[in-house]
């Protein structure tokens, strides 16, 4: 505990300027300090002691990023004085607490409540660093300090902008399921039903048995199967932390990743998702369909970019332990000409031979916005940099293309619908 002096104090010294001009004497200011003095000692021992002050935290654990949620301190006085006290809850800003400072007076043996409102600003773990309560002398020149054990954890979850495109897609996927009956028989279709044989129908698809018994000839149709299994690979390495308008690409990654959680829990598929760069990261395994997309937001709330390159080969071996063999796997990763160093090229070939296999980037829309200046030389520069760059992107992505994979590269706005897109079309192609 320590004691301090408030703003008042240093007006009344300011007072005994004045008898100071008038006698100007060393012994009137010794006089007047050692007055000064014990009456400020006084007043800050008659403060209540703020260690004897009982405070309780109650508010909520998590909340969605964007909104905003309240809380409040209980703080009791057990003594039989009353209590004039600061209250300081020391949040890091971007917690987005309304105030962290509030001064109130408890009466004795009494309680008393200090309201609070959170409106976090970024995703991820929020802290309170601590809790300070101060206590005010009667005179209100001075204040005793002490800290207080109430710790403050607010977890801001991802706000999942991106699902009100989910219904639309939803409805791509009844349609594909129920009124597109798949004709030819693809990886990963299952038995739909039988009906006559059409122009144009593949002749591998004739049932022969049923066409005896009908003396027609028949044909299987083929519907996509249920319970799939999508292993969704996010890389966090130091690319995804890159802003793209108003967030981060990571931030972007997972809106995408939570998309296509939804979309295939509606299809009746099996979601896990990991994350990798070169340390150990979280993972979301095993969760039922409609528990998935909750345990998914939680476990990535707290994630952010690691300042590393990553490790293709680990991820690689990671996603064969993980992944049997068929299942749709999705890489959320940069498609940049620096992937070729990466080792993501070899990588994604070898799990393209057992895998489907669909790289979703996000791209950065500034390089369209610098291609298309011509106002100056120095613009005409930059057009020519954004050009390079594109370029690279686009050799990448038909590298990509040509060792199996599937590239969805499209910018922030468009990223998560152009990823559940792609679901979509494997799944009307019976690759899924």
């Amino acid at each position: 505990m320590r004691i301090s002096l408030t703003p008042r104090a240093a007006l009344v010294a300011l007072l005994a300027l004045p008898v100071i001009v008038l006698w100007p004497h060393w012994w009137v200011l010794l006089i007047l300090v050692t007055l000064w003095a014990l009456v400020v000692l006084a007043d800050a021992l008659r403060a209540t002691d703020p260690r004897r002050v009982q405070v309780r935290r109650q508010a909520p654990t998590q909340v969605r990023l964007g909104n905003t949620v309240g809380g409040r301190l209980l703080l009791t006085n057990p003594t039989s004085r009353s209590a004039v006290l600061e209250v300081r809850d020391a949040w890091n800003p971007t917690a987005g607490l309304e105030a962290q400072r509030s001064s109130l007076e408890v009466p004795a043996h009494e309680r008393r409540a200090v309201p609070q409102s959170f409106t976090p600003t970024r995703r991820g773990e929020h802290r309170s660093r601590a809790v300070l309560i101060s206590s005010l002398g009667p005179l209100g020149l001075a204040r005793r300090t002490t800290g207080a054990e109430a710790p403050g954890r607010l977890l801001a979850l991802h706000p999942f902008g991106s699902r009100r495109h989910l219904p639309s897609r939803v409805q791509r996927l009844r349609e594909i399921e129920g009124l597109a009956a798949i004709h030819q028989r693809g990886q990963g279709t299952e038995f739909d039903s039988l009906r006559d044989f059409v122009d144009g129908d593949d002749v591998r698809s004739i049932d022969w048995r049923a066409t005896a018994r009908r003396r027609s000839v028949v044909v299987r149709t083929w519907r996509p199967e249920r319970d799939r299994h999508v292993l969704i690979v996010v890389d966090t390495s130091r690319t995804s932390a890159g802003r793209l308008g108003d967030s981060t690409r990571l931030d972007t990654a997972f809106d995408a990743a939570l998309l296509l959680t939804a979309l295939a829990g509606q299809a009746g598929d099996r979601v896990d998702l990991i994350c990798v760069d070169r340390i150990p990261h979280l993972s979301v395994l095993g969760s039922t369909r409609t528990k998935v997309l909750h345990d998914m937001v939680t476990a990535t709330a707290a994630v952010e970019p690691a300042l590393v390159e990553t490790d293709w080969e680990l991820a690689a071996s990671t996603i064969s332990q993980r992944a049997r063999r068929g299942a749709l796997v999705v890489l959320v990763t940069p498609v940049e000409a620096s992937v070729l160093h990466t080792g993501l090229l070899p990588v994604a070939a070898r799990l393209a031979k057992d895998h489907p296999v669909v790289v979703a980037s996000v791209a950065d829309p500034a390089l369209e916005q610098l291609s298309a200046e011509r106002g100056d030389l120095e613009a005409v520069y930059r057009a020519a940099a954004a050009e390079q760059s594109r370029s690279e992107k686009a050799g990448v992505s038909h590298a990509l293309e040509r060792v199996g994979a599937h590239v969805v590269d499209a910018p922030p706005e468009r990223a998560p619908q152009a990823l559940a897109d792609a679901y979509l079309a494997l799944k009307a192609a019976g690759k899924l």
